[in-house]
């Protein structure tokens, strides 16, 4: 199916499974959770007719962990979850951070806490996703709005979490994991499919923790005869445990700084109608959605509207934000949780703009009309 353009109704959850296999994924570890559950049925439909290997695990902590097993051995992974399974997951996702291991995780985000509404959506798990392990570690998280995105941003996932070495979450709210839409399944040119850096050279001189120009270092390829050591404890760059104060923060602060040094690469985001917007709406995902109808609605009305979209959620677009930003008085910040996006907001707007949040936690999305009269009632 993949073998050529192909246009197709598909569900947003059946889309992030043939996004992985499109970016090349070869191995798929999980355990059932609504409302994920799809993309484990289309990983375990479709991975063996690519040789790939699909392993329903026993829970969600060693699902995780057999993912990071695989990708240490070589092969592209990734798992998928919700709520209460993506927090199980935290401790091992950390452990992806330190040892740099390549890896995808999809979060279809639910209503929460605890078990919360499995079946309803929700958009309560971002703080999570950057700070749910313990640490100062780095990831990388996407938030695509549309069945299209899901499968494009699928594929951008583990190109960046092979590049750069550091675990991606796909945030997808249950309104858009559930979404059918017809979207074009165009297969990704294979040059721009990216696979890790492999060592190279000197086995004897090989530093598998080496402090390169692009802060990256190359893996050693099991089988290929270059000694490495694999430790969640801080490491020095021979990968063995340090606690040697110098070399300990040089460890974490390369992890840190490679996003920073990658920034334009992560980055990704929707700018709509915000050079002349006295308010400009802060959303992603389903919310965004609605968001974008509201702009276009209140535009007919003479109300001067923008929306800025983060596609890449962790690290958050900063700069790109308050460049879209600036000439408003006012950021609308729509979100499906008690409000936690709008933290961030808040820090980065200056002291001439007042910031508005929006909330829904009641497992129900927004509608156009929602934001268009909180937004009316701001400019008169």
């Amino acid at each position: 199916m993949l073998a050529k353009p192909t246009r197709k109704n598909v569900q947003g959850n059946a889309a992030c499974a043939l996004g992985a296999i499109a970016a090349g994924c070869k191995f798929y570890a999980g355990y059932p959770i609504t409302p994920s559950s799809e993309i484990a049925e289309g990983m375990a439909r479709e991975l063996p007719k690519v040789d790939g290997f699909f392993v329903q695990m026993e829970d969600e902590i060693a699902s995780m962990g057999a993912v990071i097993g695989a990708s240490l051995g070589g092969v592209k992974s990734m798992t998928a979850t919700s709520g209460p399974g993506f927090s199980l997951k935290q401790e091992n996702l950390g452990y992806a951070a330190m040892t740099e291991t390549p890896c995808v995780i999809a979060n279809v985000m639910r209503g929460g806490p605890s078990t919360g509404m499995p079946t309803r959506p929700g958009q309560g798990d971002i703080m999570q996703a950057r700070w749910g392990t313990h640490g100062d570690h780095p990831i990388i998280a996407l938030t695509p709005a549309s069945v299209g995105e899901i499968y494009s941003e699928t594929i951008r996932a583990f190109n960046l979490s092979e590049r750069l070495r550091v675990p991606v979450v796909i945030l997808i709210d249950e309104a858009i994991g559930h979404l059918l839409e017809t979207i074009d399944l165009t297969p990704p040119d294979p040059e721009t499919l990216i696979t890790r850096k492999w060592a190279t050279g000197d086995k004897d001189a090989f530093l598998p923790f080496a402090e390169t120009d692009d802060l990256v270092p190359p893996m050693a390829k099991p089988g290929d005869g270059y000694r490495t050591h694999t430790t969640g404890l801080t490491h020095d760059e021979k990968g063995f445990p340090t606690q040697v104060p110098e070399k300990g923060e040089r460890a974490v602060m390369r992890l840190l700084d490679k996003l920073d040094h990658h920034a334009k690469l992560i980055q990704s985001f929707e700018v709509l109608q915000c050079d002349d917007a006295d308010v400009v709406i802060t959303a992603f995902g389903i919310s965004a959605r609605a968001a974008k109808r509201a702009v276009k609605n209140l535009r007919s009305n003479g109300i001067k509207v923008g929306l800025f979209r983060p596609i890449t959620l962790w690290p958050f677009p900063h700069e790109a934000f308050q460049k879209a930003t600036k000439n408003a008085t006012s950021v609308v910040v729509a979100e499906m949780n008690a409000g936690q996006l709008v933290l961030e907001i808040e820090r980065l707007v200056n002291q001439k703009q007042t910031v508005h949040r929006l909330n829904r936690i009641d497992g129900e999305v927004f509608t156009p009309q929602e934001i268009e009269t909180v937004i009316q009632e701001i400019v008169s």
